[in-house]
């Protein structure tokens, strides 16, 4: 697969390119103009692996460039490199993010040779054509149907302690042609054709007998189970929760629904019935992505949620960023004022957990700690994780 590097300082542009090949990147094109590049794009973009792009060009900046990556349909890999400031160079990536390209970071001039590295450590094949397939309703009402998808579980641990706290579900499709595929690729189809509240189901019931599983091997873990604002229309979905907890043989206070507003609440009555009679039958609420969407103070207000994530576009790196540092603080703050117990997602590193340790912060998830994983894993991981748990030098706390 060949690189693409776009900056309109000649300078930049042989810099970079000599770092690459450096890396052993041998294929490099150089192009001191967007419009040149994306006319090159236009019929070869399948073979670009990974595209270097500055956000401040005269003809076409980086933010223009972007968008036509989407129009072109580039399924490659994207690095953003710029002399702007950080905040703008963070709004330039969660742009590109949102039109769902694969960005692997952001670099600010002049890249040294250690940032390139760190960045590009260990990846070689940045091409994702077969992974950005969409995936028409028909395909999604077949693979619940038929029983394709699998849950696969992050773990959540305690800040103070380590210890094993629970898992969040995140579900996979196991796709007979195209093998493992994410949720991104199929749930905004699910929610957009009516298909969320089926799939939720599908996934909370197959959660909670997992949890039964670990119970009788000893193991009881908190389990949270991701439900969508568009799965919060049928007022009798409280009594279907509780009627799985029941089959299931587990507690109802083990069960942590995870809220999240993608899109406006249509009925937003109704939801609020809905949530607060499952508050009642003793199920935990917990508001994700806190900060984003359509998530409030007006939410905290009106809904008994007793959980708050901080969402990861705040939580990596914020012991670095002031802006990201005062947003994860002032939600810690807010929720801990509420009562209300605080999770971390998107930790990644140990910087990451020792800010957040310090922070006050109650649970943490991220790949610091585990990726998701089938259940059949989890057990390997346990094993590993209180090893390093309980080794002073290898310690996340």
């Amino acid at each position: 697969m060949r690189t693409l590097v776009i900056d309109d300082e000649p300078f930049m542009l042989k810099l970079l390119a000599r770092q690459l090949k450096d890396l052993g990147f041998e294929e490099v094109m150089l192009h001191e103009c967007g419009h040149e590049a994306l006319s090159m794009l236009e019929n070869e973009a399948e073979t670009i692996g990974l595209i270097f792009c500055d956000l401040q060009m005269p003809k076409m900046d980086g933010v223009e460039f972007v968008r036509h990556l989407v129009r072109v349909g580039y399924a490659g890999s994207l690095v953003l490199v710029s002399g702007e400031a950080d905040r703008v160079l963070q709004s330039a990536e969660k742009l590109a993010r949102a039109h769902q390209l694969r960005v692997l970071g952001v670099l600010q001039k002049p890249v040294s040779p250690d940032q390139l590295k760190q960045m590009l450590n260990g990846k070689r094949s940045f091409s994702t054509a077969a992974a950005r397939r969409s995936y028409g309703p028909n395909e999604i009402r077949r693979a619940i149907a038929v029983g394709e998808l699998e849950n696969y579980y992050q773990p959540k641990v305690e800040l103070t302690s380590g210890a094993i706290a629970g898992v969040e579900a995140l579900v996979r499709w196991h796709h007979p042609r195209d093998g493992l595929v994410g949720p991104d690729q199929f749930i905004p189809t699910a929610e957009e054709h009516g298909l969320i509240d089926e799939l939720t189901r599908a996934v909370l019931s197959a959660t909670l007998r997992q949890a039964r599983l670990w119970q009788d091997a000893g193991r009881s873990l908190h389990v949270a189970v991701n439900v969508s604002m568009d799965s919060l229309a049928a007022l009798e979905f409280p009594d279907f929760v509780a009627r799985e907890i029941d089959a299931a043989g587990v507690l109802a206070t083990s069960l942590v629904l995870e809220i999240t507003e993608s899109r406006l609440m249509k009925n937003p009555l109704a939801a609020l019935d809905i949530l607060t009679r499952l508050r009642l039958k003793r199920i935990r609420l917990s508001i994700d992505d806190f900060g984003t969407g359509y998530s409030s103070l007006a939410q905290l207000r009106d809904i008994p949620f007793d959980e708050l994530k901080v969402d990861r576009g705040f939580v990596h790196g914020a012991c670095r960023d002031p802006s990201l540092k005062a947003i994860v603080e002032a939600s810690l703050g807010l929720a801990q004022q509420l009562g209300m117990k605080t999770v971390a997602e998107g930790v990644e590193d140990q910087a990451d957990w020792d800010y957040l340790r310090l922070a006050g912060c109650d649970l943490a998830q991220g790949y610091f700690i585990a990726k998701p994983q089938p259940a059949r894993d989890l057990g390997a991981w346990m094993v590993e994780w209180e090893r390093r748990r309980l080794q002073p030098e290898r310690s996340p706390s």
